[in-house]
């Protein structure tokens, strides 16, 4: 099977996708924005060809790539797995006749105004929502439904450029500052605990799948600076209960969207208004997330999603052994990392459980908070129960301090 990919260098865990596509038997034939002299041996030996193009978000720069690998082979996938990518591969997939996810389904994954529009016509609880193209829209909005709101570009990805108004001063300020984006998507505020559930579909069915819970909640924890924010993939998913819901939520929002192969990522919440679905993307989490779910399940979720591509099975399924969950570490202001204190007490109490860290060196500038867990320090850790799992990174957050001057 010859297989497009899209991007393989760019962010660093992009190098999973074509390594698990070619150990599954795939030829993969990589276009991305990086110069071939740029990629490592081992990157070019997981790849039979490679187009470089100035933008692979350029709809002509792509089909023009992708048009100039039909005439060397037969292409029977594209795939992309970064949000910004997702709409022009689609677009140029069904332009060259490629089999994979369609437009329409890549616009409602993107869109979130018609994607939960379309998700309430097929009977998925969703919060109120529209699509505002004008300020007065909004306000309109805002008398029917009441506040709070959640004002966000209807394109964005995670949290970007999300605001949450409770009164008219502040959806006046959040329109001031979203003055440059043409449509705004704007929903009812849902209260309630937030998590996520991430899927390998194939031909429209679940495969395999992951559940996850955030600690706060995504908009509380971008905007904070004190909190330590962590996300915990959960071993407990097979136990019933409110995973049952969320698995059959799964299904309808496949079946809704028309999603065939793929991996996906499902937002929801959980509260006094029960379950109610957020947002989806038609491709894999980010922020480390499956590096998560292969350490938590003793499997290559890489290699999974590349057996549903290449073979339309899988051949290997989670354990479920482990709970698995991340821990951002703030600098306490903005600048440059001067130095860290705490870590050795966690290294002595917990070193067994630590997967991995990610420390900048001292000298390093800060990012700001709300460039996401992954932008400054972070911790890793995994273990068999759930509940001590998160009370370790709970103590993480408490002890490891991070200063910048």
């Amino acid at each position: 099977m010859n297989i497009v990919f899209v991007e393989p260098h760019f962010p660093k865990n992009q190098r999973e996708f074509p390594r698990a596509l070619a150990e599954a038997g795939a030829n993969v034939i990589g276009i991305g924005e990086t110069p071939w002299d740029y990629l490592d041996q081992q990157l070019r030996d997981w790849m039979v060809h490679y187009e470089q193009v100035g933008s692979v978000t350029d709809l002509q720069q792509m089909t023009e790539a992708v048009r100039k690998v039909q005439g060397m082979v037969w292409v029977d996938r594209l795939e992309s797995t970064i949000e910004a990518h997702q709409l022009v591969a689609a677009q140029v997939r069904e332009a060259l006749g490629i089999p994979g996810t369609s437009v329409r389904t890549t616009w409602l994954c993107r869109d979130k105004p018609s994607m939960k529009e379309a998700l309430r016509q097929a009977g998925v609880p969703t919060a109120a929502s529209t699509g505002a193209d004008s300020a007065e829209e909004v306000w309109a909005f805002a008398r029917a439904v009441g506040y709070p709101l959640i004002l966000k570009p209807r394109d964005a990805a995670g949290a970007a450029g999300t605001s949450r108004v409770d009164n008219d001063g502040e959806l006046r300020e959040a329109l001031d500052r979203m003055g440059g984006y043409r449509s705004i998507a704007v929903e009812e505020f849902i209260e309630g605990h937030e998590g996520f559930y991430d899927t390998i579909s194939i031909d429209g069915q679940i495969a395999v799948d992951f559940a996850s819970h955030y600690y706060p909640g995504v908009l509380e924890a971008m905007r904070t600076r004190w909190i330590s924010p962590q996300f915990i993939a959960t071993n407990r998913i097979d136990g019933g209960g409110l995973y049952d819901e969320i698995r059959e939520m799964g299904h309808r929002v496949n079946a809704a969207l028309g999603i065939g192969t793929s991996a996906t990522h499902m937002e929801w919440f959980h509260g006094p208004k029960g379950l109610k679905f957020s947002e989806i993307g038609c491709r894999p989490p980010g922020v480390g997330c499956w590096d998560l779910y292969c350490a938590a399940n003793d499997m290559d979720v890489y290699a999974a999603w590349a057996d549903a591509i290449v073979h339309g099975a899988l051949r290997r399924q989670p354990s479920r052994s482990h709970s698995a969950g991340i821990i951002a570490l703030r600098p306490d202001r903005d600048g440059v990392i001067k130095g860290y204190s705490g870590l050795e007490e966690i290294e002595n109490r917990y070193g067994r459980w630590i997967m991995d860290a990610h420390l900048p060196h001292p000298g390093t500038g800060t990012q700001p908070i709300e460039a996401g867990f992954m932008a400054n320090a972070w911790v890793r850790m995994r273990h068999p129960d759930y509940d001590t799992l998160r009370h370790m990174l709970d103590d993480v957050g408490r002890t490891v301090h991070v200063h910048a001057g």
